[in-house]
This record gives C-alpha cells, structure tokens and sequence, in this order.
C-alpha cells in the first residue's frame, strides 16, 4: 500500500474507533479516505452488532453505504446526524477546510453542519499552514450552470484571481456535480482573507455553495505513513 494510503487508512480507523457509538446517524462523507472509513464501520457493525443509520453525502458514498450493507437514511428522516466523517483537500491549524476536490462540497457541507459532531480524517500531506499552499487546484464553488459566467467574471473582478470552469474528465463539457450544478475552481491569490472573501461570495446570487469549511470541525484525524496518528482537537485553538 501507498505511503499516503497508510496514512489515509489509519486516520480513518481511528477515527471510526473513537466516534462511532450504537444507535447513531451518521454522516458518510465523499473520497478516497471515506473508503477506508466505510471499511471498518461495517467490520464494527457486523463485529458488534451495532445498530447505525448513515446518510451519504453522494452518489459515491451512497454505493458505498449500499456496497458494505449498511442502513441508508435521509436527512428527511432523521434531520440531526450524530457525527458526520470526511476527508479534506487541505486544512490549516485552525481545523479550516478546503473541500470539493471531487465535486461534493454542497451536499457534505449540508451533512456536516446538521451533526453534532464533524470528523475530519485525513492524511498528514493534506495540513498546511497557510490555505492554498498545498491544494494548488483553487477553491471550489458550486453554481447554477445558467449564471457561471457572471459568476465567474464578478468574482474575478471583485476579488482577484482566476475562477476556472471545472470540465469533466472522461466527457465534453463541464463537470456536473450530483446536484445537477457546476463548479468554478478559484485560484485565489494568497494574500486574500480567504474567510471574509468566502462570506462575499456565498452572497453573490447563484452561487449555491463554496467549498471553505470554517469552524465546522470538532476533531482532526492525521495519519502518517508510518501508521502513527495525531488527533488535533477544536477546543485547542
């Protein structure tokens, strides 16, 4: 296995060891680390006989939940989530996120700020000091694909940098989130205060969501390839 996979593996079973309790709703995030996740919740539910309900926050973590024979919910059925688990694209020493790497950000955002609890597992490549020192790919925002690029244009504008349609990989044309939307990549310049600019831009109309999780995370999980984990929690900063 991968360096970067071991590190993602174990911050991942640590954190499924720490958080899960029986009777919970749980919040199933979107990406490579979940995977691992998904992996030892269900060796814990079959081991314990633990009753769980998880609520995914995409097409990918809803195979996932089904692949692994897990309950499936909805958040019209059980509106609180207990604790929800995600990776990240980077997150500094303030537990700040950068996410939607893979396209999710709206829906994990939404799963996220309904639980009581956000864990965030990742491995040790993904800290930074400083956002957009690490994920060079930009923030990503989630808008309605009839007004991408006023979107685009104001927010270059207003802001600075570059705002980039997202195009998909293996079809023509951009990239559609599950939600039916597009996503505008912005390469924002370093020296921005990225969490007053996020706050502007969430007000520009048709922009559903930016993918900049602030104050959202209650615990950090870093794994290290060398199985080793660090726990960093919220009440530290």
């Amino acid at each position: 296995m991968a360096a970067q996979n071991l590190g993602k593996q174990a911050a991942a079973i640590r954190a499924i060891t720490d958080y899960v309790k029986n009777g919970q709703v749980i919040g199933i995030g979107s990406g490579s680390t979940i995977v691992y996740g998904v992996q030892e919740l269900a060796k814990r539910v079959k081991s314990e006989n633990l009753s769980v309900k998880c609520i995914p926050t995409s097409f990918q973590a809803q195979q996932l939940i089904i692949e692994h024979a897990l309950p499936l919910t909805t958040l019209e059925q059980c509106p609180v989530i207990d604790v929800a688990f995600d990776g990240a694209d980077e997150i500094d020493k303030n537990l700040t996120c950068i996410k939607g790497g893979g396209g999710c950000l709206t829906q994990e955002k939404i799963v996220a700020y309904f639980s009581r609890a956000f864990v965030v597992m990742a491995d040790s490549s993904k800290r930074s000091d400083k956002l957009g020192t690490t994920w060079m790919k930009g923030l990503p925002i989630e808008v309605l694909p009839l007004a991408y690029k006023p979107i685009q244009q104001t927010i270059e504008k207003k802001y600075g940098g570059n705002a980039v349609l997202r195009i998909a990989q293996k079809k023509a044309g951009p990239l559609v989130t599950d939600s039916g939307n597009f996503i505008l990549d912005w390469e924002f310049p370093l020296e921005v205060d990225l969490t007053a600019v996020a706050n502007g831009v969430i007000n520009i109309p048709g922009v559903l969501e930016h993918g900049l999780f602030v104050g959202m995370t209650e615990c950090l999980y870093l794994g290290h390839q060398d199985g080793s984990v660090d726990i960093i929690n919220k009440q530290k900063y």
